[in-house]
This record gives structure tokens, C-alpha cells and sequence, in this order.
């Protein structure tokens, strides 16, 4: 590599790390999120539930984070999960090569999640009937580590109209930002969902909202469609659904659907980025 292009990587990683330094100390002087929270009328009654959560010891954890930044990596957690009684290897294989998920499976042993048996493997931790708590989890570390953000996730408020859980909440610059985090397919996904995200939405008054799916399949299609009939439902001049790039979308520059096409922490850097510009 020319001493040139290595010059300015170095400069890149210092200056990233300058900017979290920075978000770090500007966290510590502006209000927390329960503050924040509190200011709207909230009052968090639960959070951070643990019953369905595939998650290793602590020790394990920084490299099991790394390990879901990669899709594949997440597919074959989904595909454990619903087999979590007894499969082989053969069976998780869909989404990457044999070889690969012998490694992840090989992986997954070594940080204890997984239990080798005669005729193949067993989770080795808990009932594992979902990767929603995980995938949130993710999320919600994803804001802590790579952008110094307070995150917390799984959260309930005790509402009397609009119930549910807001999967993560994150605290930036004194703002908050709320992501509802879907790990199933496009196909799954239904009206009355995308009326209880904006119904939450509208309720909590977050500064960004972003309804996340863990997948690299298009949300044109189908998810877009869903948010321009529901917002046609709610206001006879709805807002429009603009497009930001690929299958990354915003609704008035504060509502944001995205995918995990190329990387999620790329697309959630990308929604502030963007409300940042035109917010």
C-alpha cells in the first residue's frame, strides 16, 4: 500500500476516534435518556428482557458482536434458534457455504451457545424461540460501540392507548432516536405493524424513528407500499415517502425505513447523516 494511502487511513482512525471521544463527553453533559424520557411523559416500566436472548458470557461478547455484523452470520442464528432441540449441520446450511458454517457452528461451541450431541446439536442456552431480543441487543450495541450513544432496548411504558414494546431507544446530542427492529422477512410483515410503529412514533415524538429490517431484500416492494397506505389511512395529504438511495428511504426527513443491505451500522450512520442535512 503507498505511504500516502496509509497516511490517511491513519488520519481517518484518528479522527473517528476524536468523534467518539467527543460524543462520549457530550453524552456525559447532556441529559440521559431516562431524563429525556421523562420530559415527554415516559417512564420506563420494563426493559432488557433476557428470555429469549442469545447471548454469550461477557468475556465472549466483543467478538460475538463483530461476528453479527456479518448477514450470513445472522441467517444461520435464526435458522439455530427455530432448531435449537436438535439439528445437524446440514440443516443451517442455506445461507453460506458448508465450510463457512461449519466455522460459525465450530464458533458458536467454543462461546458456549451450542452443546455437540451424537446426531448434531442443541442451543445450549435457554428456550431461544426468537433472534428478536438478539437482533435488539445488536442494535442497541451498535450505538453504544460504534457511535457513543446511550442505548437501551426491549422497553416498555406503562401507556393506556398505545401499548408495545420500543425495541431500542438511543440518546444523541440530547435527541432521541427510536428503531424498531424487525428480523423477519418482507413477506411477514403486515399493516397493523406499520400502524402501531407511527402510532408509537406519534406517541413518543422521538427526533429520528427508523423502522429497521434485518434483511438485503428490497423494501420497495412491499414495506414502502405498506407506510404509503397507512399514512394515506391517517391524512388525506400524506406525506411522501422519498427515496435516499438503493433501499434506503425517509418520510419528512425524521422517519427513516431501511434494510441491512451492505451493513446496518453503514444505513443507521447513513439516517444521521441525513437528518443532520435536512432535519
Amino acid at each position: 500500500m503507498p505511504a500516502k494511502d496509509v497516511k490517511i487511513r491513519e488520519e481517518l482512525a484518528v479522527l473517528r476516534d476524536e468523534v467518539r471521544r467527543l460524543r462520549n463527553t457530550l453524552a456525559r453533559l447532556t441529559p440521559g435518556i431516562k431524563a429525556i424520557l421523562k420530559r415527554r411523559g415516559f417512564t420506563i416500566y420494563k426493559k432488557e428482557p433476557s428470555d429469549d436472548l442469545l447471548v454469550p458470557a461477557r468475556k465472549y461478547q466483543p467478538r460475538y458482536y463483530r461476528m453479527l455484523h456479518k448477514y450470513s452470520f445472522r441467517l444461520l442464528l435464526r435458522d439455530v434458534i427455530k432448531q435449537r432441540d436438535l439439528f445437524t449441520a446440514e440443516e443451517v446450511t442455506r445461507y453460506a457455504t458448508p465450510g463457512v458454517t461449519k466455522k460459525y457452528l465450530d464458533y458458536l461451541l467454543s462461546i458456549r451457545l451450542l452443546q455437540k450431541k451424537t446426531k448434531g446439536y442443541v442451543l445450549a442456552k435457554g428456550p431461544g424461540k426468537s433472534f428478536g431480543e438478539t437482533l435488539e441487543w445488536y442494535i442497541a450495541e451498535t450505538f453504544k460501540r460504534e457511535l457513543g450513544s446511550e442505548a437501551v432496548w426491549g422497553v416498555k411504558f406503562k401507556r393506556p392507548k398505545i401499548g408495545g414494546d420500543y425495541d431500542v431507544l438511543a440518546k444523541f446530542d440530547g435527541s432521541l432516536f427510536y428503531v424498531e427492529v424487525k428480523s423477519s422477512p418482507p413477506k411477514q410483515i403486515y399493516d397493523s405493524e406499520i400502524a402501531a410503529f407511527l402510532d408509537r412514533v406519534g406517541d413518543l415524538s422521538p427526533e429520528i424513528s427508523v423502522f429497521l429490517m434485518d434483511t438485503e431484500l428490497r423494501m420497495k416492494d412491499k414495506i414502502v407500499p405498506l407506510f404509503e397506505a397507512e399514512l394515506a389511512r391517517r391524512s388525506p395529504y400524506p406525506p411522501a415517502v422519498q427515496r435516499m438511495e438503493r433501499e434506503l428511504f425517509t418520510i419528512q426527513d425524521r422517519i427513516f425505513i431501511i434494510n441491512a443491505k451492505e451493513d446496518i451500522i453503514r444505513n443507521l450512520q447513513k439516517v444521521l447523516s441525513w437528518h443532520y442535512k435536512h432535519g
